[in-house]
């Protein structure tokens, strides 16, 4: 299912699921991301995706674990943002969700859309919650948890991270 929207800069974009066919442009995505975005959404440095690390990326369930790109209308195939979520095992009222997004489109409502798209797509499949874990110093995505729940949970571990929880059913 893809779907159109438009941004608050007029940019048209394309949301649709990620499939197979995406692990090169996602390998090159990476490589178009600053450094900070990259140390924002991998909490560390990172050059590369692994094969391995690709296949879990991309050859997702649909249910457990979603993911959802985007891509620019006028650009088709080059992907600008990803969000997905994976069910924790040991929790499975709770995923963790992960958002990313080009730097380019980054404070242009793309990262709540996704956001949006993605608890969305947990509630309807009997998640709860969301909980991520994120630099105590990124208040972009902390706002952008936020904007999902009346409920949300900070715990800082005390060395520069937080779990940051939200109650999708709120």
């Amino acid at each position: 299912m893809r779907t159109l929207h438009v941004l608050s800069d007029g940019t048209a974009v394309v949301l649709r699921p990620i499939e197979a066919s995406d692990k090169d442009e996602l390998q090159q995505g990476l490589h178009r991301l600053s450094p900070e975005t990259v140390q924002r959404r991998f909490l560390a440095p990172k050059t590369h995706f692994t094969k391995a690390e690709l296949r879990y990326l991309t050859e997702v369930d649909g249910h457990d674990h979603v993911a959802i790109v985007v891509e620019r209308k006028r650009q088709p195939g080059t992907i600008v943002g990803v969000g997905r979520y994976v069910r924790l095992k040991e929790d499975p009222d709770v995923a963790e969700p992960a958002i990313v997004v080009a730097d380019f489109l980054q404070g242009k409502g793309l990262g709540t859309l996704l956001a949006e798209a993605l608890a969305v797509e947990a509630v309807r499949h009997g998640i709860q919650h969301f909980s991520a874990l994120m630099l105590g110093e990124n208040r972009p995505a902390q706002k952008l948890m936020a904007r999902l729940t009346d409920q949300l949970d900070f715990h800082y571990d005390g060395a520069g991270a937080a779990d940051v929880t939200t109650d999708l059913v709120a």
